[in-house]
C-alpha cells in the first residue's frame, strides 16, 4: 500500500506533472486554526531537485501559509490521482517563504509560468516524501484551469493590490504576523 521514498524519482515527478490540483495544510504552533489550501494552475508547481520543492504563491484572500511557515516551518504538500492509477502523494517537510525582495527570487521565479499578483514563491525541504493507495479518491475529470485568479489580479493596479494585501495579508486568521508593510506592495514583474 503506502510506501516511502527517499527522493523524487521520475515516476513521482511525473505523477505531480500530471496533476492538476494540489493541497497544502501547514498550522500554528500551538491552537488556533489548521489551513488546508488548494493550489491550480500546472505551472506554479516546480521540483527544484530531488528533495526540493516550490510554488508560487499568487494573491488571495488569506495569508495562512506565510504566517505559518514564518513561526514554525511546518507545511505538506499533497498530491491525488482523480484519473489513472490510484494514488495520493505527501511531501512533508520545512517551508520558507521567498518575497520579491530576496536574493533568491529571480532566479526562482523563472521556474514558473507568466502569472499577474505573485505575493511569494514557497520552497519546500521535503523530509519525508510518502505515498499511499488513494483507493477512495473519486474519479473526476479535468475541464480547464480557471482564469478567475489571474483576471481578478490583471483588473488591479499597484495601488489597489497594495490596499488589497494591507487589508487581508497582514496576518493570519489567528493573528500570526503575515506579509509586513514593505511586501505588501506587489511585485512590478510578472511570473
Amino acid at each position: 500500500m503506502g510506501k516511502i521514498h527517499e527522493r523524487l524519482d521520475d515516476r513521482l515527478r511525473e505523477f505531480i506533472g500530471a496533476q492538476p490540483v494540489y493541497f497544502v495544510a501547514t498550522a500554528p504552533e500551538q491552537g488556533g486554526h489548521v489551513n488546508v489550501s488548494p493550489k491550480g494552475y500546472p505551472d506554479t508547481f516546480t521540483v527544484l531537485d530531488d528533495t526540493t520543492v516550490a510554488y508560487l504563491d499568487l494573491d488571495g484572500s488569506g495569508v495562512e501559509t506565510i504566517s505559518h511557515l514564518r513561526q514554525n516551518g511546518r507545511i505538506t504538500v499533497m498530491f491525488c490521482a482523480f484519473s489513472g492509477s490510484p494514488n495520493i502523494l505527501r511531501l512533508y517537510g520545512t517551508g520558507r517563504v521567498v518575497v520579491p525582495e530576496d536574493p533568491d527570487f529571480p532566479q526562482l521565479i523563472t521556474k514558473f509560468g507568466p502569472h499577474p499578483g505573485v505575493r511569494s514563491i514557497i520552497v519546500v525541504d521535503c523530509d519525508r516524501i510518502s505515498d499511499s493507495c488513494g483507493f477512495a479518491v473519486p474519479f473526476m475529470s479535468f475541464d480547464k484551469d480557471r482564469p478567475l485568479l489571474d483576471e481578478w489580479a490583471e483588473r488591479k493596479d499597484v495601488q489597489q493590490r497594495r490596499v488589497y494585501r494591507a487589508k487581508n495579508n497582514r496576518e493570519s486568521i489567528d493573528g500570526i504576523p503575515g506579509l509586513s508593510p514593505e511586501e505588501t506592495a506587489p511585485a512590478t514583474q510578472r511570473s
